[in-house]
């Protein structure tokens, strides 16, 4: 089963650093969050992708391109290039990677739509490229295959990356380190939709995915969600990212189950 995962935004509220890389390439430790997100995948054998590129989606080529150079060990011989020898170190090997550009400013449907002749199978995964997370893919699969519907969403419930005060009688404080508030949920990408689902979409760049066409779904009842209790975040601004980081340099990333 190919997974898709979209990585053409702008990443306006992160332009510190997507003022110079598009925003799944934006690093969590020494790896573009992109390469957290396939690893997860990865782990539970999924590595076929189909990487659709937008925003400065040439720097995403360049960096696949170059994978084994810049992941390995190498030995060189000036003036005989073809005398290269790459000392195998990584753990990506069996990776296929398809790089699709699908426009500059083309919205999520309009990629997917984009990237249809890329996919041959009945189901295929998609996410989006500037989040992690440690949901179980293969339980994922089978909860879309037991309902029986077009399209399924991972429902998530984030938890916050500050303690919550609550203020009663007389100023009084509680304090609640990092809550969770399990009573909203949200939409946290890790799709599997069966093929049927590009008979919905227009090969437009203004096709949208969330508004629109899984709107239509639900109303339709072919969109079924997923609960993941785990651990899931976004990369949406600068705060994010040092989160993100300070989790993976402390040794706390839940999402690094590889």
């Amino acid at each position: 089963m190919k997974t898709v995962i979209l990585c053409g935004g702008l990443g306006t509220r992160l332009k510190e650093e997507t003022e110079f890389r598009p925003k799944p390439m934006v690093h969590i430790g020494n790896r573009p969050i992109l390469w957290h997100n396939m690893k997860v995948y990865a782990h539970y054998g999924f590595k076929d992708f189909v990487l659709a590129l937008g925003y400065k989606g040439e720097m995403i080529k360049e960096y696949f391109q170059n994978y084994e150079l810049l992941n390995n060990d190498v030995t060189l011989e000036l003036g005989k290039p073809e005398n290269r020898i790459v000392h195998q170190r990584h753990d990506e090997v069996g990776w296929k990677i398809t790089l699709a550009d699908t426009g500059q400013q083309t919205l999520k449907g309009g990629r997917l739509k984009k990237i249809e002749k890329y996919i041959d199978e009945d189901e295929f995964m998609m996410t989006y490229g500037d989040g992690v997370s440690n949901v179980n893919i293969p339980e994922l699969i089978a909860f879309h295959r037991s309902h029986g519907k077009m399209a399924t969403v991972t429902g998530v419930t984030a938890s916050s990356q500050f303690g919550e005060i609550s203020i009663g009688p007389d100023s009084t404080a509680s304090f609640v380190e990092k809550p969770r508030n399990t009573s909203i949920v949200s939409n946290g990408g890790y799709f599997v939709f069966n093929r049927a689902i590009f008979d919905r979409l227009k090969d437009e760049d203004s096709c949208d995915l969330e508004y629109g066409v899984l709107e239509q779904l639900s109303k339709e009842g072919q969109l079924k969600v997923f609960r993941h209790a785990g651990f899931w975040a976004c990369m949406d601004t600068f705060r994010d990212m040092e989160y993100l980081n300070r989790l993976w340099n402390e040794e706390k990333a839940a999402w690094k189950i590889w």
